[in-house]
């Protein structure tokens, strides 16, 4: 059902939103034609389902995040399925089990969402800066739950709503993370490899240059979470011109405006697609009992 729907539903169903006011955050209820909370602060629902609690204050610009050429360009390579083993390897390395709640910060249009619903079962939450995504997102995806606010300012959810926070290389706000967790959850926190879309960086920024973004992520979560697995994952995609196009477009790695004619010309390619994925446990949740061995 989508977020309209899901509103009818009894609260204990599914994860509940919070108004985003500052001084506020008070629960919100589906009311005529939106949600409001209790003093009276109120949002609107789109049509495609989604709720938009972006506050004019939060906005670092008219349309923050994601344009719509940005995101019809990942919708193309993803289409294409340039992606998909990349996305089927990070769902493998996750547990969560049916009905458990998950939030993906940064989703996107959506899609890996919806490959942790289709493996898992879960009860699936997208939040979004960028109204683009969100709205493809919630077209796409319309049994899901979706919203657009400012991750780095607040999660507009309440304290330990999670089984899992997903950041997949997109925003990350340890503090919010850690707040919207439960103690028993999981953070998955993806970040582009040293070696992703090298080929293609070397063609047309005529570099192509290692950036390995581990430490700094791991530096970054402490002392709130500590690490409990690193994967490198990586996958070799041949793209013809227009799909090189597109995943440059796509990550943002096509460079100055001076650069995009480069683009062009760019050839028939094998590209380097890589990733590294690391799942975070909350630093305070006690370690699992382990008996004692009994005398001999």
């Amino acid at each position: 059902m989508s977020l309209a729907m899901s509103m009818d539903a009894s609260e204990s169903d599914t994860v509940g939103l919070l108004c985003p006011v500052a001084g506020c955050r008070r629960a919100l209820t589906r009311g005529r034609g939106g949600l409001a909370c209790a003093r009276a602060h109120s949002f609107d629902l789109a049509r495609s389902g989604y709720v938009n609690l972006l506050l004019p204050q939060d906005r670092r610009s008219s349309q923050p995040g994601d344009a719509p050429a940005t995101v019809a360009a990942r919708l193309r390579i993803e289409a294409r399925g340039c992606e998909t083993p990349l996305t089927e390897a990070i769902t493998s390395l996750l547990t969560v089990g049916p009905g458990d709640a998950v939030l993906d910060v940064g989703c996107g249009a959506g899609q890996h969402l919806a490959a942790m619903v289709a493996r898992f079962g879960c009860e699936a939450h997208g939040l979004d800066i960028s109204v683009p995504a969100i709205d493809a997102a919630a077209r796409r995806y319309p049994a899901l739950h979706w919203v657009v606010a400012n991750a780095d300012r607040f999660l507009p959810y309440p304290a330990a709503s999670f089984r899992l926070v997903a950041s997949i290389t997109a925003q990350r706000n340890p503090e919010e993370f850690r707040r919207v967790l439960a103690d028993e959850g999981t953070l998955l926190v993806v970040v582009p490899a040293p070696d992703d879309l090298i080929e293609a960086r070397e063609l047309i920024l005529g570099e192509g240059v290692s950036r390995d973004r581990v430490d700094k992520v791991i530096e970054d979560f402490a002392p709130l979470f500590v690490l409990d697995r690193h994967e490198r994952i990586r996958h070799v995609a041949h793209l013809d011109p227009a799909s090189v196009r597109d995943v440059m477009v796509g990550t943002y790695r096509a460079g100055r405006a001076s650069r995009l004619a480069r683009l062009a010309t760019v050839p028939d390619l094998d590209v380097t697609l890589s990733r590294d994925v690391l799942l975070f446990r909350p630093a305070r949740r006690r370690p699992a009992h382990r008996a004692r061995p009994r005398p001999g």
